[in-house]
């Protein structure tokens, strides 16, 4: 061994490594003397996490799940995580995977190699917690694992929490069929991710056999596409799926051929008609080009870029079928679902209103959901006609209308796709789907433009359990901040949200194919008999007639 140019013994080898110890230790002490630590040695190697502020909880931020495949190899599924030998301090570095910058703080680092985890876990004793695992939303196109965290929950000291990256829009969805992009990187991260809890999280005093998934718009799609992925059988055990679903429309790409190739001519690429070609035109694209263009604000209501049916190129396929059929041929492993959503999800698209409104009244067809398929533009315009006259009769739509704007595109982006997915995973055999309303709002909501009237907006319902600054909060949305975790806590611990002895709100029983009953929290929580039932059965008609299902990749895009 080489110091300062100089051969060494095994003596001097020996002494140099007990420094080196030492002086790690050092480190350790002098941290820990301002802020409480906690040494956990997992797989990988030593890790050191630290109290999280205001909390009896330590934080482990930034430990490497997964590795994330660079250069041409850059779409692939991820590969084994790095290890280590000296303590490693799980500090929050800010890492986040490549995406849009201008959704993204100044305080975060994207960088390619992403694929990183937070652990939460309780100041106990007790052991094999059950354990939660957060995924989190974005559209598929953004977001990174700590934009919401659940230190709250965790300082109950009933579970810990696991929160991750994974790879996003281009660089986690893109969807050619070959062997360097199969697709679906972002899911087979979440994937590893799964597996990384499987075999680490016991070191933490979590059950490795008793993971609750938990997400909400995205992440509730992807927890629902989890359930149906035959990569994850085993590796959790109940389900909280919010404000998404596996057969929503963002949930699953149409056409990923097409995308990939109308995508490749928005960055001026000529040949994209050549499937090699169009491979080796992504493969060699730099990141700052493949991130600079948004998908989440199509008329259509889904995004170019989302998880997609794959096809067989010798590899580990995360979805080998479309998500309707697999429910319909119940192929796939029923677990108890907690499934909700918030009463005005549509408030998600306020901000195209005043320009959207004129825009449907020109030509409304542009706004019909994109996996609604048609014999011909009249069978198509006749439809549309039929979708604005139900939800905005037969007057221009006008600022008058903007409540009526913001349930259609509660119902298409969202609502429908959780109403449809209960009834086809009940009639497969699921008796545990636990189906829920939110729309409780506190008085810091603002009034919805050209009303007096207050909104749940999209995902309000997880905004109540996540960890926000509760200081300035009134008393009755602390009581629903209270309730809402209460849920929660009780779902992932027994698989029921009011088990027996639970009396905050009425008994929760299991909906059935009709989506009855549902549970409603607003001022009050009542069990009602459905929500939306004329919405429901009018897009219940359409998608019977007109339901498009998505495709896997073509082998030849000539």
């Amino acid at each position: 061994m080489l110091l300062k140019g100089k051969t060494i013994s095994y003596c001097d080898q020996y002494t140099e490594m007990i420094l080196v110890v030492l002086i790690c230790v050092c480190v350790v002490l002098t941290q820990s003397s301002a802020q409480e630590s906690k040494l956990v040695n997992i797989n990988q190697g030593p890790i050191i996490g630290y109290k999280a502020e205001g909390a009896d909880v330590f934080a482990f931020y930034n430990i490497p799940y997964a590795t994330a495949p660079t250069g041409p190899h850059k779409f692939k599924g991820p590969l084994a995580p790095p290890s280590w030998v000296e303590p490693m301090e799980a500090i929050d570095k800010g890492v986040v995977c490549p995406q849009n910058l201008m959704f993204m703080p100044p305080s975060k680092t994207i960088q390619e190699d992403c694929l990183v985890a937070s652990i939460y876990v309780p100041n106990t004793n007790s052991s094999n917690l059950p354990v939660m695992v957060m995924v989190h939303g974005g559209a598929f196109q953004l977001g990174f694992g700590d934009a919401e965290t659940p230190i709250h929950l965790v300082n109950t000291k009933k579970i810990i929490a696991v929160t991750f990256n994974y790879r996003v829009g281009i660089h986690g969805f893109l969807c050619l069929g070959t062997e360097d992009i199969p697709g679906n990187a972002g899911m087979k991260d979440q994937v590893a991710l799964l597996r990384w809890v499987k075999e680490n999280i016991v070191f933490f005093g979590g059950n490795p056999n008793d993971v609750t998934i938990a997400g909400c718009s995205a992440g509730g799609a992807s927890t629902d596409l989890l359930m149906m992925s035959k990569l994850t059988k085993g590796l959790f055990r109940k389900v909280i799926a919010l404000s998404g679903s596996n057969v929503g429309v963002f949930g699953v790409q149409l056409d990923p051929s097409s995308n990939a190739r109308n995508q490749a001519r928005k960055y001026n690429f000529e040949n994209a008609d050549d499937l090699n070609a169009l491979e080796e035109f992504y493969k060699t694209a730099s990141y700052e080009l493949l991130m600079s263009d948004s998908q989440s604000e199509n008329k259509h209501s889904c995004v170019i870029f989302s998880p997609c049916i794959e096809r067989d190129v010798g590899q580990e396929r995360f979805l080998e079928a479309g998500p309707v059929d697999i429910l319909q041929m119940g192929d796939y492993v029923r677990y108890p679902v907690l499934y909700g959503f918030a009463e005005k999800e549509g408030l998600i698209r306020m901000f195209q209103f005043d320009t959207w409104k004129n825009d449907m009244n020109k030509n409304f067809s542009e706004f019909l959901p994109a996996d609604l398929t048609f014999s011909d533009a009249e069978e198509r315009e006749k439809v549309a006609a039929e979708v604005k006259k139900f939800y905005f009769g037969d007057q221009l739509i006008n600022d008058d209308d903007i409540l009526k704007y913001v349930d259609y595109f509660t119902d298409v982006m969202f609502v429908y796709g959780m109403l449809r997915s209960v009834t086809l995973q009940v009639e497969a055999g699921n008796h545990e789907m636990y189906l829920h309303q939110y729309s409780f709002v506190h008085d810091k909501v603002p009034f919805i433009s050209h009303t007096n009237i207050r909104g749940a907006a999209h995902c309000s319902q997880s905004q109540a359990v996540i960890d926000e600054d509760e200081r300035d909060l009134s008393d009755e949305y602390k009581h629903m901040k209270l309730l809402m975790r209460e849920v929660w806590l009780n779902f992932i611990i027994t698989g029921n949200p009011t088990p027996e002895g639970f009396s905050m709100i009425p008994r929760w029983t299991p909906a059935n194919a009709d989506r009855s009953p549902c549970m409603s929290f607003g001022n009050i929580a009542e069990l009602v008999e459905s929500v939306i039932p004329e919405r429901a059965k009018f897009w219940d008609e359409l998608y019977s007639l007109y339901y498009r299902h998505p495709m896997p990749p073509s082998v030849s895009l000539t």
